[in-house]
């Protein structure tokens, strides 16, 4: 596999558990998270979304015709960052997740999300192909350290004073 590989949030997971069971906490920890996206004309777009982990994969859903759903079907790349909180402690770190997000239409795939979440209807479903996902958090009051995470790779520890 190589860097530039896209996978699943299944694959995360059995690669860095540690990880992977950090980002869920952290995107579990508050419902709307910071999704950016690629306008026509390649300008950034950021915009609220909620997201779910469900049978190893990392979902995103969509009201049908919105912005950032159209920008994702024109572009599929996306970067999505966990919501920090209230407080500046940002407990578990700061998480971004980076990749392509790819539109599910299958009935059955779609069924089967709707019986875990119950979204508005109609909607759309996109899964995520990861291409990066970022920890960032400070160590002991004195270090800022950043974890790197990208397919077919170890993490990467990057630590500074």
């Amino acid at each position: 596999m190589t860097a530039n590989t896209a996978v699943n949030w299944a694959a995360l997971t059995e690669a860095e558990p540690g990880l992977a069971k950090i980002a869920e906490e952290r995107f579990g920890a508050f419902t709307h998270h910071v999704l950016a996206t690629l306008r026509k004309d390649g300008s950034p777009r950021t915009t609220g979304l909620e997201v779910r982990f469900l049978s190893g994969e990392l979902w995103l859903g969509m009201m049908p015709g919105s912005l950032k759903a159209l920008d994702l079907l024109r572009d599929p790349r996306f970067a999505l960052q966990a919501n920090p909180g209230p407080d500046t402690a940002m407990g578990g770190g700061d998480i971004r997740i980076a990749g392509r997000a790819i539109e599910v239409e299958d009935p059955e795939v779609k069924g089967a999300y709707m019986e875990e979440v119950e979204p508005p209807q109609p909607f759309h479903l996109f899964r995520t192909e990861l291409t990066e996902v970022v920890r960032t958090f400070v160590e002991d009051d004195k270090y800022l350290v950043v974890q790197v995470w990208k397919p077919g790779e170890p993490v990467r520890t990057l630590k500074r004073t």
